[in-house]
């Protein structure tokens, strides 16, 4: 499988990671120059930024869920051999990760979102940060379906992260204005990340999803 580089996100959140992870003896796996995310250690330096790029963001009300389908979004696609994008994110999100080939069979992962320790990679879910359809409705209508693909298996952006099923079903399409992850410490990283996702491919937000990511990077250190 071709590396790829950890974005500073992971990085930043490794030490987090590490402490959740101590009690029961795991050892942070180190994949492909990353860790997996753990709780927030945002700073006030990192909200500033997002603070920033938040103001920069174009606000437009929800578009229409007309022609949407999450097959417009081609997912999961290859990363070499018989593996795809999925394979990467629980490789590079979980600690003592078995490999059979390329494709993960075993592993421990903690979700961010939970804080729930999972065993089984069969029961870890990939979320997208921003979800498919709440990109359809910001923006990601008008792209084409090569543009709407590189989104889904966004890899150098804090768009792909291993969570447990539960909160990755609650969250659903939901942006911050009506869904939070239920351990409070995560909502800096949360808002950050989803801010950062946002700038980088163009999408619009609401208002009242601007309001919840201000409210939210209060939480940064």
């Amino acid at each position: 499988m071709p590396p790829h580089p950890a974005p500073q996100w992971i990085i930043r959140a490794a030490a987090a990671l590490l402490i959740l992870t101590t009690a029961t003896a795991c050892e942070v796996s180190v994949n492909q120059g990353g860790s997996a995310p753990g709780a927030s250690t945002g700073d006030a330096g990192d909200a500033g930024d997002s603070e920033a790029l938040l103001d920069k963001l174009t606000i437009a009300k929800a578009g229409s869920m007309r022609g949407y389908s999450r097959d417009k979004f081609p997912h999961w696609r290859s990363a070499g051999s018989n593996c795809d994008v999925r394979d990467t994110v629980l490789k590079r999100d979980g600690t003592k990760v078995k490999l059979s080939g390329c494709n993960v069979v075993a592993g421990t992962w903690v979700s961010v979102y939970d804080g729930d320790k999972i065993a089984d990679p069969s029961k870890v879910d990939i979320d997208h940060m921003v979800p498919l359809a709440n990109a359809w409705r910001s923006g990601a209508a008008s792209w084409d379906t090569q543009e709407r693909e590189d989104f889904a298996n966004d890899l150098d952006d804090p768009q792909l992260l291993a969570v447990s099923a539960s909160s990755n079903r609650a969250k659903g399409d939901q942006d911050p204005s009506t869904w939070k992850p239920e351990r409070t410490d995560a909502w800096c990283e949360y808002a950050q990340d989803w801010i950062t996702v946002k700038a980088k491919w163009k999408l619009t937000v609401t208002t009242a999803e601007k309001s919840a990511l201000t409210d939210m990077l209060e939480r940064c250190a």
